[in-house]
């Protein structure tokens, strides 16, 4: 926040876990913000996620590259509109890889190219619970990315859902990644912080872009019962 005595400074939450305050600066943000309208738009736009057992996720969703619906992946929107995923963009990849390194340096940026985003977007009463980003078949750093309102981010561990965690404060243009052990760790948001977006932005919630690895080399597997709860970004 603007006036602050000290600025935020990079920090290892946990091995393979780093989260890097003010990455994106205030015209990348307006640049992705406007990508991610675009994106949102149908066809194959932001959605409602549904789960099997009829409950719905209060984060709404869109995705690029590869169709996210619980608990796999699909090129069509197959629990929506029925239509192609829309593409994933070689800049955005690219920004992903970048990402990986100012983080965890060079060596742990991932030889094949990213090709998933998930982008979910949180009003004021929105919340992700703990879960696990399982569904891919590639173990290449996630990477998290966050526009508008500021957000509790829930880090955990690989086991279970309960303690220990972090609770680190996500703010508009900040970088979270986490690969290596931290790989499948779980997290979360318990709570979005309305109002607290930068006033250029122009946009009231939060946005989170997640970027991910498929490693799929035909078909993803078929869905299945999840006991990581729901692997939907942050």
């Amino acid at each position: 926040m603007d006036g602050e005595l000290f600025p935020r400074e990079r920090a290892r939450i946990a091995p393979g876990a780093v989260h890097v305050p003010d990455w994106l600066d205030a015209d990348r943000q307006r640049e992705l913000l406007e990508a991610c309208r675009a994106w949102a738009r149908p066809p194959a736009g932001l959605r409602t996620v549904r789960t099997p057992g009829g409950g719905t996720m209060t984060a709404r969703q869109v995705c690029l590259g590869w169709h996210w619906y619980p608990y796999a992946y699909a090129r069509t929107v197959v629990d929506g509109d029925g239509t192609p995923v829309k593409p994933f963009p070689s800049w955005l990849g690219e920004l992903g890889r970048r990402a990986v390194a100012d983080a965890l340096g060079p060596r742990a940026a991932s030889a094949a190219p990213y090709d998933i985003a998930l982008i979910n977007f949180y009003d004021g009463d929105a919340r992700m619970g703990l879960h696990r980003d399982a569904d891919e078949q590639s173990d290449a750093p996630v990477v998290s990315l966050s526009l508008g309102d500021t957000c509790v981010f829930r880090f955990g561990n690989t086991e279970t859902r309960t303690r220990p965690w972090t609770d680190v404060e996500l703010r508009s243009g900040d970088l979270f990644v986490f690969g290596g052990p931290s790989r499948l760790a779980y997290h979360g948001v318990p709570r979005v912080l309305p109002g607290t977006a930068p006033a250029g932005l122009g946009l009231t919630g939060r946005l989170n872009i997640t970027l991910r690895v498929s490693g799929f080399t035909g078909a993803p597997p078929r869905p299945v019962d999840a006991p990581g709860g729901f692997p939907g970004g942050d």
